[in-house]
């Protein structure tokens, strides 16, 4: 079995989302460990932007071979953009999770949310949990 990737340098949330904060956006994808449980990706729901988002609430789905999975806002926020190649490659979340993959981009309402984990503490998450 593959070591699990969890990158330095975004953050994470305990629902398996990984976010990276440039000013009042953040861009959202799903970490190694979430695209590996899902297996092979076949389908992502891209929202329309301009809509916005309670922190916690479902953005957006991804239909695996095995399951449909909601992918949750990890503040509140405005969606400014979904990423346009997953209508036609949604397999690139399974490929890329932390680059070409990423999901959507939210226009934060407030300050990032103080839950977030860094690395690190993502890594004892996973470490800590079934």
């Amino acid at each position: 079995m593959t070591e699990t990737k969890v990158p330095d340098g975004i953050q994470y949330t305990k629902s398996h989302e990984w976010v990276r904060i440039d000013g009042d956006t953040v861009t959202v994808g799903i970490t190694d460990h979430a695209q590996g449980q899902l297996t092979d990706i076949v389908f992502v729901s891209l929202p329309a932007p301009g809509r916005s988002f309670a922190a916690g609430a479902p953005v957006l789905s991804l239909e695996s071979v095995k399951t449909v999975a909601d992918v949750y806002a990890p503040a509140a926020g405005t969606l400014v953009e979904a990423n346009p190649e997953l209508g036609s490659h949604p397999e690139l979340v399974n490929r890329e999770p932390y680059g070409r993959g990423w999901l959507f981009r939210l226009r934060l309402a407030g300050p990032p949310p103080a839950e977030l984990l860094d690395a690190a503490g993502y890594r004892a998450f996973l470490a800590s949990g079934p």
